[in-house]
């Protein structure tokens, strides 16, 4: 069982170590481009929501 778990924990060494990392400036663009697409989806997501519960609103009062 540990024998296990130490090979395990070898290779996770070892893997990591193949890693190609982003540079500091790849990794500052790539969180940008994440943060701008959340907030677009987020600020298209309610807008949606603001027209769906317009039209309720008007449907509700039409009955």
């Amino acid at each position: 069982m540990f024998a296990r778990l130490t090979q395990y924990l070898k290779e996770t060494g070892q893997e990591m170590q193949r890693v190609s990392w982003p540079t500091w400036a790849e990794l500052k663009e790539s969180t940008t481009v994440v943060i701008v697409t959340v907030a677009l989806v987020t600020f298209f997501i309610f807008i949606v929501d603001q027209i769906l519960s317009f039209v309720q609103k008007k449907l509700i009062l039409m009955t």
